[in-house]
C-alpha cells in the first residue's frame, strides 16, 4: 500500500521503497536527518533526499529512475570537436567542497538552491569518509565545472552538476564515466529524468528493476584505489 512515513531521529530504517506516492512521484517519507549513517542507508536502498532550504527532510524512490550504464553515454562529434580545442584538464576529488558549492551556487531562471549549508555539510561528511566523491574540471587554476555523487558498491549514485563554461559539465560527466568503467562500476543512478540527462543518454527503467539491479551491485568489488586524489585523462 502507498503511503507517507514520517521518521524521528532514531529510526534509522526506511520503509520498502515500492511503498512511496505516485503523486507527488516517488515521495516516500518525512523527516529524520543528514547523518551519514542514515544517508548511506537511504542510497544503500535505492532512496535520497530532496528537499527546498525551509521544508522538512523528504525523502524520495521515483519511478521510472534514470540511469546511465557506464559506456553509454552519448558523446556527439559536435561535442568531441569542441572538447579537443579546449586547455581543459581534470582531476578527481581534489577540490569536492568546491565542487558542491559551485553545484549549490543559483542559476539563471533559479534563485534558490536545495544544495542548502545543511546538504552541504553533510555530504562533505560522507567525502570524508570516503564515499562521497567528485570530478572537477580546470581551466588553469581556474575550476569551471565538475559533478560529484556517491559510490555504493559497484554503483555511481550522481547527485549534482555545474559549468561556468559551455559543455564543461558533459566533459565532467565523460570523464567520471571512463573512470568508473576502469574501475569496475556497472551503473550510473541519476535518479529523475531531465533534458540534460536525456541528451546524454539516460535511460528510463521502472523501480523495481532498479531496485533488483542496486541489490545486485551495492556490496559488488571495485578497485580500491578508485578514488585517490589524482589528475585523470579524457580520452576522446
Amino acid at each position: 500500500m502507498n503511503s507517507l512515513s514520517y521518521l524521528n531521529q532514531d529510526q534509522q530504517g526506511f520503509p520498502p521503497p515500492e511503498q512511496a506516492l505516485s503523486d507527488p512521484n516517488g515521495l516516500l517519507a518525512v523527516g529524520g536527518d543528514l547523518q551519514p549513517e542514515r544517508l548511506l542507508n537511504a542510497y544503500y536502498n535505492g532512496i535520497f533526499p530532496w528537499f527546498n532550504q525551509d521544508d522538512p527532510i523528504l525523502w524520495w524512490s521515483p519511478d521510472p529512475r534514470a540511469v546511465f550504464a557506464p559506456g553509454n553515454l552519448r558523446v556527439s562529434r559536435s561535442l568531441v570537436k569542441y572538447l579537443k580545442k579546449q586547455p581543459w584538464t581534470f582531476s578527481i576529488n581534489k577540490q569536492f567542497t568546491a565542487v558542491i558549492q559551485g553545484c549549490a551556487a543559483p542559476r539563471a531562471k533559479q534563485e534558490e538552491t536545495w544544495i542548502s549549508a545543511d546538504i552541504q555539510q553533510a555530504y562533505l561528511s560522507l567525502h570524508q569518509q570516503g564515499h562521497a566523491h567528485s570530478i572537477e574540471v580546470w581551466e588553469d587554476d581556474v575550476l569551471i565545472g565538475g559533478l560529484y555523487g556517491l559510490a555504493i558498491g559497484q554503483v555511481f549514485c550522481g547527485e549534482s552538476m555545474f559549468h561556468l563554461r559551455t559543455n564543461a559539465s558533459k566533459a565532467a560527466m565523460i570523464v567520471l564515466q571512463q573512470h568508473l568503467l576502469r574501475c569496475g562500476f556497472k551503473l550510473i543512478d541519476a535518479q529523475v529524468e531531465n533534458p540534460h540527462l536525456d541528451s546524454l543518454g539516460a535511460k528510463s527503467i521502472k523501480r523495481k528493476d532498479f531496485l533488483t539491479l542496486l541489490k545486485h551491485l551495492r556490496d559488488g568489488d571495485v578497485n580500491p584505489d578508485s578514488w585517490l586524489t589524482a589528475e585523470v585523462p579524457i580520452e576522446l
